[in-house]
């Protein structure tokens, strides 16, 4: 064949190539999800860990510092990152201290107060108790927090509304400096995000990150100062990146590598542009097997697949070496197709147990190594020999190996008792090496720094962050019940937490009651005219005027008709997304 055909052929080739990348990358879904990698979820137990892991509160809250400038220059860009955040779609919630809670409860849900406190657990609203809230809101009108408790006072007198949101600040609140959190030392503002995307989607947390680093830059300015982000979130964008680019600089080296040793090898451009032409196929054909069979393929397939795929450079390389002037390349390829083909069905063997592991991620690998060998074994055979030279200059013909080989030739051999000395050294030296020989701890297997770990474990203790490593679950028959199960073991949590046997604890109770506890607190409430009296007692002892408080009594009012609040009630608050993430529908 003539040696534009065989270049027309492989131009052919090559067009096929890019039109089946196009094909696959606009179905290609690529997920960094590692909940794909291990084994399905058996027990109710598993499946609350695997969603936990992936889209549970802890894996989506990033914790943010702002450090290196003056505290009060902190807290104005604190409570500016705030803002810029808090109409972001990308983030469920944004809190900083600034606004100590009260945001999480929208004005439809201000008459549920008096469901939610737990005032009413162990108090009534009688003159006595009215009288002491009242003598206590005249002494907080003197106070800084007058302006944020004034308008709350004429529908809210006992504060039950901060009451609720002190209920759902953390177990252990920094402290607050300017109006928003700090660390202990006051030199760091603290920021807690919750961002929408699962903690395990590379693309939505790159995304929340990015617009993080743009309300910093634009908060800062052209000031000093700069921002500490962490969590796992934080981490993975950090780690894709870094893994990105990494990948990016080695694969390149390998690149160059392989082109370059098989242009000395061969001594041909012919060669490596030839050689290439079954590997990309291979890949493609695993891609584009992956991307059919799976809803989305995983970055780790990916990367260890064309890995593990990496074997099919040498098919060719078998091609062009056994390739000899006289010898037909078809002829070529058939002599050398059963050791070819034996190699390619044991690889191929050994894989397709990855099929029956029942972990996702396995299975994509071994369909996307054993699509890839498939195909660069039939293209080898069958459209590889179209492109090649049939009369190659021979490769082994060399002056310069020719004296490379005579020197390695000369290079001593070693002796045996030479080979036991190094046998036994390596020995010893593994065996006394400083260190657990055995390594299980799990954690030795993140690739993220310790320095950042330790600003996770550092934010986490200021901010008093969950630690996200211990997670409860009581079940029930429905979302009644198990609030009801929950509830139970509050005096039992508290006592934990008094004797310090727990930091702390976080339930959706916190934030929704049970709709019992919310009857029972409903039935507590006196009848208007009995309020009304002791309110007027109560308002006699204060400068307060008599009708002050009339938004107070119709409040009360429409508490007592209300039906208790359900989670489905809360749907497009904050408080949904507290409730959702603590309290598991199925």
């Amino acid at each position: 064949m003539r040696t534009p055909a065989r270049v027309l052929i492989a131009l052919a080739w090559l067009a096929v190539l890019l039109l089946a990348a196009w094909a696959i990358s606009s179905r290609l879904q690529v997920s960094g999800d590692l909940r794909k990698f291990m084994p399905a979820a058996q027990t109710p137990a598993q499946k609350l860990l695997l969603d936990e892991l992936g889209e549970g509160p802890g894996s989506r809250l990033l914790l943010m510092s702002l450090h290196g400038a003056a505290p009060e220059v902190l807290a104005e860009r604190s409570q500016a990152i705030a803002d810029a955040l808090a109409g972001d779609d990308r983030f469920t919630f944004v809190a900083n201290g600034g606004d100590a809670g009260l945001e999480a409860i929208p004005e439809r849900l201000r008459p549920y107060r008096y469901l939610l406190s737990p005032t009413l657990d162990d108090a009534r609203y009688d003159a006595a108790f009215l009288t002491d809230a009242l003598q206590s809101r005249v002494q907080d009108l003197g106070s800084p927090a007058a302006g944020l408790l004034e308008p709350l006072l004429p529908s809210d007198p006992t504060l039950e509304t901060l009451r609720i949101a002190e209920g759902l600040q953390p177990a252990s609140s920094p402290q607050r400096l300017h109006g928003v959190w700090f660390d202990r030392a006051g030199r760091e503002a603290l920021l807690a995000i919750e961002t929408r995307a699962p903690g395990f989607d590379p693309t939505g947390q790159k995304s929340a990150v990015a617009a993080i680093e743009t309300a910093f830059a634009q908060a800062r300015g052209d000031g000093p100062g700069a921002m500490t982000l962490t969590g796992p979130g934080a981490f993975s964008v950090e780690i894709g990146g870094r893994t990105q680019r990494e990948a990016e600089l080695i694969g390149t080296v390998d690149t160059i590598g392989l082109v370059l040793l098989l242009l000395i090898a061969y001594r041909s451009w012919r060669t490596p542009l030839f050689g290439v032409l079954p590997l990309a196929s291979a890949g493609l054909a695993g891609l584009g097997a992956v991307a059919l069979l799976f809803e989305g393929v995983h970055g780790i397939t990916i990367a260890f697949g064309f890995t593990l795929i990496g074997v099919v450079q040498d098919y060719p390389i078998h091609l062009f070496s056994h390739q000899r002037a006289g010898l037909s390349p078809w002829a070529n390829a058939r002599a050398i197709w059963p050791t070819l083909a034996t190699g390619v069905a044991s690889t191929c063997i050994a894989y397709v147990t990855f099929l029956f592991s029942g972990v996702d991620g396995l299975q994509q690998l071994a369909v996307f190594t054993i699509a890839g060998l498939a195909m660069a074994a039939v293209s080898t055979r069958l459209l590889l020999p179209a492109v090649i030279d049939p009369a190659p200059r021979d490769a082994a013909q060399s002056r310069v190996l020719a004296r490379v080989w005579a020197w390695v030739a000369k290079l001593p051999r070693p002796r045996p008792w030479q080979l036991a000395v190094v046998a036994v050294i390596a020995l010893a030296t593994a065996w006394f090496a400083p260190g657990p020989f055995w390594q299980n701890d799990l954690s030795k297997l993140t690739p993220v720094p310790p320095a950042a770990l330790a600003q996770d474990a550092h934010l986490r203790r200021e901010l008093g962050a969950p630690d996200v490593r211990y997670v409860l679950a009581v079940r029930g028959a429905d979302a009644e019940a198990a609030l009801r199960r929950v509830e139970a073991l509050h005096a039992d949590l508290d006592g934990l937490v008094a004797r310090r046997e727990l930091a702390g604890w976080d339930a959706a109770t916190r934030a929704l009651p049970s709709a019992a506890t919310q009857r029972a607190r409903q039935a507590a409430l006196p009848d208007d005219a009995t309020l009304r009296a002791d309110l007027a007692r109560a308002v006699a002892t204060t400068p307060f005027l008599e009708d002050a408080f009339a938004p107070f009594l119709a409040d009360v009012a429409a508490a007592r008709t209300l039906a208790p609040l359900r989670p489905e009630d809360l749907a497009g608050t904050p408080l949904a997304t507290r409730v959702g993430s603590q309290l598991l529908v199925h």
